[in-house]
């Protein structure tokens, strides 16, 4: 189990910063989606989450149908410290290194590397006088795709070779992803069944979040109402001059959270790494090291057989359920497993309760579900149901219908 000074810090997560934190501790990834006018808030929220959560380093990459590999392989990238414009090239060559004969000339293998390194187009005079090779750059640890269900089909299987391999391959070389890896898939949908991208890629992904615009974005919230202030005048931006006043008279905007704390979700994101010396002291408010504590943790929790049977029943139910075609990949229910383990832990358990798996349901089987759009493809038709009955039943229901209906008709253990 975990200790209860990062029990404390993870129950003051939000939604958005626990579907993020689960990941990253199964090493998986996720679908993050909202109401399509609040795409640019959830996107500006999302990089907060990832710098000042888990104080790592985010990639957004905002994709369209004209979106080639190259330009999603190129925005995955961080730029190296030192560029071009910002280190000049500089080339330290004679007549004699110029020269073909060069290498007959030096026949070491010493001078001939040198020879190679002091040709090399891509070499810089270090402090030292030596050549120095500029750093290749590195993917980012989270990458938010924006938009992926609008890219073109050959860069969403890019994307999930990404996922699956962890590694990209350029035009000049095989770029290897960080230790600490998150690929997100923020969409804009009008409910979270609605959100999907390619067939494979999207039962690859881990789990899948809606965010009510509702619920608000903490991060952002709280930034926007840290830089305004009240006076007799009403409301302005803060000055200079009065950052150093008292919290006092920060008006910060209203949060309107609504999502419950049981349901296991909800904060934010960042416009990139913070420059500022008063965030980067304060650090991160999960590290590295409770990620591994938390997944190691999740190892040794405990389910019942009972519980077992309860989740087992529930994959069943759904996948012959009425609305659903097309059944449900197994990988979700080795999915399933994880997520209620991983959960238990956040909530201080080493053991799976049923109020687990129903939440853990929620989010594993939210992408995956696929409704029976034509009527005439539903099974009970085989047997002479009523083409109206059948189209009536069927009007309304989605994933999110699918799930509760199933809980409902499940017994839950005692």
């Amino acid at each position: 189990m975990a200790d209860e000074e990062l029990l404390s810090k993870i129950h003051g997560l939000g939604d958005l910063d626990l579907a993020a934190l689960l990941c990253l501790t199964s090493r998986e990834h996720c679908i993050i989606s909202t109401e399509p006018e609040a795409l640019d808030d959830l996107v500006q929220e999302l990089q907060l989450v990832v710098t000042e959560t888990f104080n790592l380093k985010a990639a957004t990459v905002s994709l369209t149908p004209e979106t080639t590999l190259d330009d999603f392989a190129a925005s995955i990238l961080l730029n190296s410290a030192g560029s071009r414009a910002e280190s000049p090239l500089l080339r330290s060559r004679t007549p004699v290194q110029d020269s073909y004969f060069y290498g007959a000339l030096r026949p070491t293998s010493h001078a001939s590397h040198h020879s190679r390194v002091a040709l090399s187009p891509l070499s810089q005079i270090s402090p030292s006088g030596g050549p120095q090779q500029n750093a290749a750059p590195q993917i980012a640890n989270v990458i938010l795709a924006r938009d992926l269900d609008k890219a073109p089909k050959v860069v969403q299987i890019q994307a999930l070779e990404l996922m699956r391999t962890r590694r990209i391959y350029t035009r000049t070389s095989v770029q290897t992803a960080p230790k600490q890896f998150l690929f997100i898939a923020v969409l804009g949908a009008a409910s979270g069944g609605e959100a999907r991208v390619t067939d494979h890629l999207n039962d690859f992904f881990y789990l899948a979040h809606w965010h009510d615009p509702l619920d608000g974005f903490a991060h952002l919230e709280e930034q926007d109402g840290a830089s305004m202030v009240e006076d007799e005048f009403g409301t302005r931006p803060r000055s200079e001059t009065e950052d150093s006043d008292s919290d006092a008279s920060v008006v910060r905007r209203p949060s309107r959270t609504s999502t419950p704390h049981h349901e296991l979700f909800a904060r934010s994101p960042s416009r990139g790494p913070s420059n500022d010396p008063a965030l980067a002291s304060k650090g991160p408010l999960i590290t590295e090291a409770d990620v591994t504590t938390l997944s190691l943790a999740s190892r040794e929790v405990n389910v019942d057989v009972e519980v077992l049977r309860y989740q087992m029943n529930l994959i069943s139910f759904m996948r012959m359920h009425q609305a659903v075609t097309g059944g449900i990949i197994p990988l979700a229910t080795k999915h399933f497993d994880t997520l209620v383990r991983s959960m238990a832990v956040l909530h201080g358990l080493d053991y799976v309760t049923p109020a687990l798996v129903v939440l853990a349901l929620r989010k594993i089987y939210l992408h995956r579900i696929r409704i029976v759009r034509d009527h005439s493809m539903e099974r009970s038709m085989q047997w002479g149901s009523e083409a109206a009955a059948v189209e009536q039943l069927l009007e309304g229901v989605g994933p999110e219908e699918v799930m509760e209906d199933v809980i409902d008709m499940v017994d839950a253990p005692l």
